[in-house]
């Protein structure tokens, strides 16, 4: 059974102004009866005796130049709950147009309520209004009719009361401090930790700064609550894209973005491009892989992300098959690991240590045929990873892949299997969709050997077909997604 509307939902509202108008009443009529039959405040009581939407009268008042505002819905819809919770308070110069557009005058969008919050310097600029007197005329007047005495200090007192405002704030220092801890310790907790439930801690915390944000506090203060937006919803996108949900990668990575130009922190930029250029990779999208990549190198990032970058455009220049352009940026990466200036901000997966940067070596050669320095480069890895205090499993695993895949090219595929080993054994949840790719075109690879019908050989697919069936991406994909609430 269909329940009943509440009193005072739309179908009511829209009931009660039909009839009223064919009854001949005016709005101001129609909105009387409105703010006493469904307690509606006044600014909305007559926005609903017109019938018109938040974003209509939107568009309306944004289409007066008086207004110099560009209104939206949400923030009609503020202004219409002022002085309630989630409210904003209109100017006047903003009740003047709001007034205008719905044909009133500005007494009759306020009532007793805003009234004892409003400031006194707009209460006085109303009480001396002629009745057909523009407020901005009014306002004029009032200064000039004032003393001398009066006017000065009536404006320390406006000036003091913006001062009180602006000082305000809803985050404090320790708080700030205790969020970007937090985000410090899940990304670095992502290298070990299991990705769907380190992705709803991620998302509430990040909802936790997005209402901060929307809040009030000093513009610094914003600053360091963007950039800890941002590196969440980076983590948010690295997270979902491991996952195999491209698209919602996306979409974190966009605002990770904004974020960091709100911010305007260059190291959050360029580890947004990162970020972005890992997705366009594995989204087929090589050339904006190489885009991102080079858009984040020239922002001159003091930390190891410059290492990265440079690293992820030899990844995508290798899928391409062009060998010059691989080696060349494989070159940049190391000059760029030698110039890292800084400590990285926040660390963990947004670190590039030199076992991270080792892997994507040996993939690249990989791919360009170079399987001896892929080989070597995968044993110089996991000789830093064993040196590192944590061992990040995504990584270990790419780079026991690589040195799995570079035996099968250097003639030694019976090793392939020992190779692969930690990989098999790690649990679901950890095998994410990278791991499952590169597992998938070893497991081609394997299938192209002379040797693809032996026991060895079809022993290694057959395990490599169950290992990427039983992954953290098919999961989801089976589930409802709960986990990652």
């Amino acid at each position: 059974m269909t329940p009943a509307p509440k009193p005072g939902a739309k179908a009511d509202r829209d009931a009660l102004r039909h009839e009223m108008t064919a009854t001949g009443c005016t709005p101001a009529q129609i909105a009387t009866e409105m703010r006493v039959r469904f307690r509606l405040r006044p600014r909305e009581a007559w926005r609903h005796a017109l019938g018109w939407t938040l974003q209509e009268t939107a568009e309306r008042i944004s289409a007066m130049p008086e207004a110099a505002v560009a209104a939206d819905a949400s923030l009609v819809g503020k202004w219409e709950k002022w002085p309630g919770p989630s409210s904003r308070r209109p100017t006047l110069q903003i009740l003047v147009a709001l007034a205008a557009v719905y044909g009133c005058s500005v007494e009759d969008v306020l009532d007793l309520e805003d009234r004892r919050v409003l400031p006194e310097s707009d209460l006085r600029i109303l009480r001396h209004r002629a009745p057909d007197q523009p407020v901005a005329v009014a306002a004029d007047a009032v200064i000039e009719t004032q003393p001398d005495p009066d006017r000065v200090r009536a404006a320390a007192t406006e000036s003091a009361a913006w001062a009180q405002w602006a000082g305000a704030t809803n985050v404090g220092e320790i708080a700030l401090e205790q969020i970007l801890a937090d985000v410090r310790t899940l990304a670095s907790e992502y290298l070990t930790g299991d990705p769907i439930a380190l992705f709803g801690r991620t998302r509430r915390l990040r909802d936790r700064v997005f209402v901060l944000l929307e809040g009030h506090q000093p513009p610094r203060q914003s600053a360091d609550l963007y950039v800890s937006a941002g590196y969440l919803c980076g983590l948010l996108a690295w997270i979902s894209s491991d996952l195999g949900n491209l698209r919602a990668a996306d979409t974190q990575g966009r605002t990770a973005w904004l974020c960091a130009e709100m911010a305007g922190h260059t190291e959050l930029s360029a580890w947004v491009a990162s970020t972005r250029s890992k997705i366009a990779f594995w989204d087929g999208r090589l050339r904006d892989a190489i885009q991102y990549a080079r858009r984040g190198a020239a922002v001159h990032p003091r930390g190891s992300v410059g290492a990265l970058l440079a690293c992820q455009e030899a990844d995508a220049w290798s899928k391409l098959g062009a060998v010059d352009e691989t080696q060349a940026a494989l070159r940049r990466a190391v000059v760029a690991r030698e110039s890292i200036s800084d400590a990285d901000e926040v660390g963990g997966i947004f670190s590039c240590t030199p076992a991270r940067q080792e892997n994507y070596a040996a993939a690249a050669h990989l791919r360009i045929g170079a399987y001896d320095k892929a080989l070597a480069e995968a044993d110089t890895a996991l000789d830093y990873l064993a040196a590192q205090p944590l061992s990040a499993w995504g990584t270990g695993a790419q780079i026991h892949i690589s040195r799995a895949t570079a035996l099968i090219g250097t003639g030694e595929p019976d090793g392939t299997l020992d190779a692969l080993a930690p990989v098999l054994a790690l649990p679901p949840e950890q095998r994410t969709a990278p791991l499952t790719g590169r597992m998938r075109d070893l497991g081609w690879l394997m299938s192209a050997l002379p040797l693809a019908t032996s026991s060895v050989a079809n022993a290694a697919r057959r395990a490599l077909d169950e290992w990427c069936l039983d992954s953290a991406p098919r999961h989801l994909a089976l589930s409802s997604g709960d986990g990652a609430t």
